[in-house]
């Protein structure tokens, strides 16, 4: 084949590159409901997912925690280290789409002795070649085989960032979460010191009036209970606060050390109404939604791959340069020479190999569609459970709060019917375990409170 010829079919051959077997993807059909289940109201503002976490969490010390943790947890590092591993991986797979050109040298030189060859004299005689190569080749995309590697590998890429991402919102939920459930484990080792100074000071009531003969042995036996009982729940408490702080210390990237206070679990605010926006958006907003499309995405580019190995593979290569038996003659032009060679590759018969290949691409695609579809479900209850724990913790605090202030009550007046001579020390023991029991039970009821917040962000998804 002339060189007109060899230019002429890597011309046309180029020009129709453009084909592209497989389908192109389309996002499926998602029929999204109008509004979230358990939504009471639109609410004012940004929508609460596509805030900032340091404008959701206003406590200063949660605010530097989660910074801390975004810097240096490992599961953080982890996600972006496998995003520079898959964008090496794209650049590998690109590759295999343009020529490749290679060059070669080589210099030979052979010395012999004196008279071996004809007319060479008594000297030495040394005879010297050498050459120059440059060899190009080139699998073309024909069908778009190569092309739809490609595809395949950057929607991977897209997937791990996506991935990335939700790495960085779950982060903010579990910091969040941690420091809220250290300061409920806080609040309640206060209460039990304060229970524990109260019930010390009504065994000494007891001990005294039981001593002067107006109380009995009985009554100073459930003091002392009462008393025990709540000094036997500090050491547990200080074991859970401890343990609380070490793994609040992994999620910040470090090994286990104290963790610094900021407001209380009562301070967190509120809002009686969050703007939530549309179902819809969730689609855009969720990272483990759109990392599920990027992976569907993969998957249909995978199928025009298992398509484009049914067509023949066509590829071009060659070599040319200089080659001299003297190193003067590499300069000439008639020391020049090149090759090329182009080749038809079209699979026959293979067992069903390449068949059963597409139809492995295409259920895997089937199989990444529902998964896609599972997760916008799961994403839409997410967000129902989170609104319905947001409305109902807060009525739940609240009710708790009434059932605290009435159990105080109770034990005011039966410590003072007691002083008085007028009921038993059972009484008292009664309304002060229920007091202290109501007490721990209202700070459990704040903490749902405010990690459903946190859950209502994180499903909305916001934190990254």
């Amino acid at each position: 084949m002339t060189r007109t010829g060899i230019a002429s079919l890597v011309a046309l051959l180029a020009l129709t590159g453009g084909c592209t077997v497989g389908p192109n993807y389309r996002r499926p059909v998602v029929n999204a409901p109008a509004s979230y289940r358990g939504a009471t109201g639109a609410g004012e503002g940004q929508p609460l997912g596509a805030r900032k976490w340091d404008t959701v969490f206003t406590d200063p010390v949660l605010q530097a925690l989660i910074a801390e943790a975004l810097k240096n947890n490992f599961d953080v590092k982890i996600a972006a280290d496998r995003v520079l591993e898959q964008e090496a991986q794209v650049g590998i797979t690109r590759a295999a789409q343009y020529p490749s050109l290679s060059a070669g040298a080589n210099l030979d030189s052979l010395g012999l002795p004196g008279g071996l060859l004809a007319g060479s004299g008594s000297g030495h005689t040394y005879i010297t070649s050498g050459g120059f190569s440059i060899s190009p080749s080139w699998n073309l995309d024909f069908w778009g085989y190569y092309r739809r590697q490609t595809e395949s590998a950057r929607a991977q890429l897209q997937a791990y960032k996506w991935a990335q991402q939700v790495t960085y919102s779950t982060l903010v939920e579990d910091v969040a979460t941690s420091y809220y459930q250290l300061r409920t484990l806080d609040a309640q080792l206060d209460i039990t010191w304060k229970t524990l100074e109260d019930r010390k000071q009504s065994l000494n009531l007891t001990t005294t009036l039981e001593q002067g003969g107006s109380g009995t042995l009985a009554d100073v036996r459930q003091a002392e209970e009462l008393f025990f009982t709540a000094q036997a729940q500090i050491p547990d408490l200080q074991r859970q606060i401890q343990q609380q702080e070490n793994g609040l210390s992994i999620l910040l990237g470090h090994a286990p050390e104290s963790i610094p206070r900021g407001g209380s679990i009562s301070d967190v605010a509120h809002p009686v109404e969050i703007p939530v926006g549309l179902p819809s958006e969730l689609l855009q907003r969720r990272p483990d939604i759109l990392r599920a499309e990027e992976l569907l995405v993969q998957a249909n580019a995978n199928i025009g791959v298992a398509r484009a190995q049914f067509f023949p593979m066509i590829s071009l290569s060659g070599s040319g340069g200089i080659s001299s038996d003297a190193l003067k003659g590499l300069v000439e032009s008639k020391n020049l020479y090149y090759y090329a060679i182009g080749s038809l590759t079209q699979p026959i018969f293979d067992g069903g190999k390449l068949r059963s290949n597409l139809k492995l691409a295409q259920a895997e695609h089937k199989e990444l569609t529902d998964t896609y579809q599972q997760t916008i479900i799961g994403a839409l209850r997410d967000v129902s459970n989170a609104l319905v724990a947001y409305r109902l913790t807060r009525d739940y605090r609240r009710q708790q709060e009434s059932v605290v202030a009435s159990s105080a009550d109770a034990v005011r007046l039966a410590r003072l019917l007691y002083g008085a001579g007028t009921t038993s020390y059972l009484e008292v023991l009664t309304n002060d375990t229920n007091l202290y029991s109501a007490q721990l039970t209202l700070q459990t009821a704040e903490q749902q409170e405010a990690l459903s917040l946190v859950q209502l962000y994180n499903a909305l998804g916001g934190g990254w």
